[in-house]
């Protein structure tokens, strides 16, 4: 039985232990002063970098900014940081801005023209013409730019969409208290608009009984838009509150803006793969150069992606696009053994087991990768030595 003393310094070492692992945990987020000359005034800010984001030096991020920093900014990084681990969504730079003390200023409008008045006026230049120039300029930032607000602050965000070449291409609404004539402006600029758009909705059954009725008549104006620029999508929780959708809000917002960044789930492969009647190879590329376009992101294929279209491939005997699939595979992923399998099963296919072999033999020496082994790659080239006696 151990005596108080040593009880005392085990409890001692884990309290150090646990403030050790706090600190790096802390140490992931920066906190700046932002000096502006808009506001003449001093800004917090919460800054999260990616994973990693110091040895990756030629890598680009999205960026999100965050109003309402001081309670939303640790939601948004958490469950950025949590998609882009899955890959679910391209790691990105969050950027909270704190307003505990002034976000009704920051948003302020005024009363005739419903737009930015005062220093909300100043706030809104603050952003555009200060915040965004000294991040793109301090760190690696993509094309790609997301605004979030929460009700007041969800209000302001919307006054980005007006400007002819928007700043901001994706915005997360969570529960707006919008201004009276936004709805009919917002409903205007995503019919109209011709630059790609995500727009995210959100309210709860238990909102602020005037905030939910106006965003629900809203969703009701924006799900007829027949616009092939624009990414709607709404959410009305059930049981959530003005304050608990948040929760509910943010990872389902991610999802819609970042749908066709995810990997091939297996409804895409059943759904939209296998019965192709054009190319899947050529489908595969396409998708890639779309999400480079859309987020601004050049990208390495997926190994889930690669072995996605080969088994639709194989299913329905397609042996001719194994080759193509076999190249393209080479080249994004040379240290592993996958492009040379394809090119394997191509060649065997089509009755060139001497080839056939050989990319066996080369797939051999690589790096193992899925299903993969040396093994496999071992007994696929026995197996043709033993079909014709060699």
């Amino acid at each position: 039985m151990l005596n108080p003393y040593a009880i005392l310094m085990k409890r001692i070492l884990l309290l150090l232990l646990l403030m050790i692992i706090g600190t790096a945990v802390h140490s992931q987020v920066i906190y700046e002063t932002f000096r502006s000359i808009k506001l003449d005034q001093n800004r917090d800010l919460k800054i999260q970098l990616p994973r990693n984001y110091d040895t990756n030096e030629k890598k680009i991020y999205p960026l999100i900014i965050v109003l309402d920093g001081d309670y939303l900014f640790e939601p948004m990084a958490g469950n950025v940081d949590y998609f882009s681990y899955w890959e679910d969504m391209p790691e990105s730079i969050v950027v909270g801005i704190v307003q505990d003390k002034t976000r009704m200023e920051d948003c302020r409008y005024d009363e005739a023209e419903f737009l930015p008045v005062n220093k909300g006026a100043q706030f809104f230049e603050f952003i555009g013409q200060e915040l965004l120039p000294y991040l793109n300029q301090t760190y690696r930032t993509a094309e790609l730019k997301i605004i979030v607000g929460h009700d007041y602050t969800s209000n302001f965000i919307n006054y980005f969409l007006f400007k002819e070449n928007p700043i901001f291409q994706a915005y997360i609404n969570l529960s707006p208290e919008l201004a009276p004539p936004m709805a009919d402006r917002i409903s205007n600029i995503l019919t109209t608009s011709s630059q790609e758009l995500w727009y995210y909705l959100a309210t709860a059954t238990n909102d602020a009984d005037n905030i939910k009725k106006n965003l629900i008549a809203l969703d009701e104006n924006l799900s007829v838009i027949e616009n092939p620029e624009v990414n709607y999508s709404f959410d009305n929780f059930n049981e959530s509150s003005h304050y608990t959708l948040v929760g509910r809000a943010i990872p389902r917002a991610l999802e819609s803006i970042f749908e066709m960044y995810r990997p091939i789930s297996k409804r895409t492969y059943k759904e939209v793969i296998l019965p192709l009647e054009t190319s899947p190879f050529e489908w595969l590329v396409d998708l890639y150069k779309t999400t480079e376009k859309l987020y601004g992101i050049k990208r390495q294929i997926r190994v889930n992606d690669f072995i996605a279209v080969s088994t639709a491939l194989i299913k329905n005997e397609n042996w001719d696009e194994l080759e193509p699939l076999g190249k393209l595979a080479t080249k994004e992923h040379p240290e592993t053994m996958l492009g040379h399998y394809f090119l394997g099963m191509h060649y065997e296919q089509i009755g060139e087991p001497k080839k056939a072999m050989r990319a066996y033999e080369n797939g051999f020496l690589l790096n193992e990768v899925a299903f993969l082994t040396k093994d496999y790659m071992l007994d696929k080239v026995n197996k043709i030595k033993e079909d014709f006696g060699w």
